[in-house]
């Protein structure tokens, strides 16, 4: 087994998160969660729905990959990312990074992995590999998926070259830090002001505070949309409140980043948005539970409430960033 000495295995909230936690604190650059997803820029809102989706998906973050791109914008970090559309040559990639001790980023679909607990396919699954033998790799995951964990090859390989929504070509990735470890109170307020300014512009109705105020108009017709109500709503609720897909848990990431930056910069701004985003983060828990409900009893009165939760929360995110992006005057 071929393993990168001196790698802290903790499991976070969030896979992105908890990948680049891995990566960072091997360059000695130890932030919390929350900072490292306030520093990416990762808040944010899409309702996504088609043809080719069994369900809608509610998103809360960013896209897949945006984050870290952020992140090392912001920290000033060297982000060497490798893509390609050979499995072999995408394995000689990440065989490469750890032979030389570094951890290295994957993206893939957490649908192939042995451990995972959800068998749902998501291609925008991020985790950090720290070593492999002939038949298994060594994987650092969220806390809910077991932190430390292992998965065969085999598997490992499908997932890298799945094909579909959020999917990427065998990327892999690393970063690099500058000599002089960076300060990460340098990067607030433009991570801040950039994720206030997308959130609060986007360029179509489904993402930012249109898309949530459009997911209050929708939600209220999911038993039209379901083909299984008791399966889908109570399956999406789980995905929203333990997933993060549209729920509380970036609300929670979020609240948490603009109280520690808080610590740092004397700011009405921060504050402001701290406490929108703190009644936000409680909110989004009651519409998944509304959901669930709705799913488990047949009461469309429940959709009904969730809708109007929904509207509700659009206006609150909407000033809590109306507020943020004052941080830049």
């Amino acid at each position: 087994m071929v393993t990168v000495k001196g790698v802290d295995t903790r499991g976070g909230r969030h896979c992105e998160t908890t990948a680049l936690g891995v990566l960072l604190r091997h360059q000695g650059i130890d932030l919390s969660e929350p900072m490292l997803f306030g520093l990416g820029s990762g808040l944010s809102f899409v309702y996504w729905d088609s043809r080719q989706l069994d369900f809608p998906f509610l998103g809360g973050r960013v896209k897949p990959f945006e984050l870290t791109r952020n992140l090392a914008a912001h920290l000033g970090l060297d982000l060497d990312v490798r893509e390609t559309a050979s499995a072999r040559r995408g394995w000689e990639n990440v065989t490469a990074a750890v032979d030389a001790g570094r951890p290295v980023g994957l993206q893939l679909d957490s649908y192939h992995l042995d451990y995972f607990t959800t068998e749902v396919h998501f291609g925008g699954h991020v985790v950090a590999l720290y070593g492999y033998d002939e038949h298994r790799a060594l994987l650092v995951d969220t806390e809910q998926q077991g932190g430390a964990v292992t998965t065969g090859l085999d598997g490992l390989a499908r997932a890298r070259a799945a094909r579909g929504p959020m999917t990427a070509r065998h990327r892999s990735f690393t970063l690099t830090a500058p000599a002089q470890s960076p300060d990460p109170r340098a990067g607030i307020v433009p991570a801040v002001t950039a994720c206030a300014d997308a959130f609060l512009d986007p360029p179509i109705a489904n993402l930012g505070h249109r898309g949530i105020e459009k997911a209050g108009k929708l939600v209220p017709r999911w038993f039209e949309r379901a083909a299984d109500p008791r399966r889908d709503l109570p399956q999406a609720a789980l995905l929203m409140e333990r997933a993060g897909t549209g729920g509380a848990l970036f609300r929670n990431l979020y609240r948490d980043f603009l109280a520690e930056c808080a610590q740092w910069l004397d700011s009405e701004p921060l504050r402001t948005g701290h406490a929108l985003y703190t009644e936000a983060a409680a909110l989004w828990t009651d519409v998944a539970a509304l959901i669930a409900r709705a799913g488990e009893t047949g009461d469309g009165q429940c959709l009904a409430r969730a809708g109007a939760v929904l509207s509700d929360l659009a206006r609150i995110e909407r000033e809590a960033m109306e507020a943020l992006v004052r941080l830049r005057a």
